[in-house]
């Protein structure tokens, strides 16, 4: 169920630059940073490059970028 959220403006106004950067919507980066902070919260002991990563990772899997691991002797 979608629920409307009001923002200060000067607040939206920084997120479309980060939205744009990233090749996000408003509310898709408004998702993204609201996913980052949740882990992070979760687990503290997480740096954001590895959450980051973590992330990318998962998103590379579900996309099926994924290439074998291969144990070379």
């Amino acid at each position: 169920m979608a629920t409307s959220v009001r923002h200060d403006d000067d607040f939206v106004s920084e997120i479309k630059v980060y939205a744009e950067m990233q090749k996000r919507s408003v509310p898709k980066q408004i998702e993204h940073w609201t996913e980052i902070g949740r882990i992070a919260e979760d687990n503290p002991d997480l740096t954001y490059e590895f959450i980051k990563d973590a992330l990318t990772a998962m998103a590379e899997a579900k996309a099926g970028r994924l290439t074998p691991y291969v144990r070379e002797t």
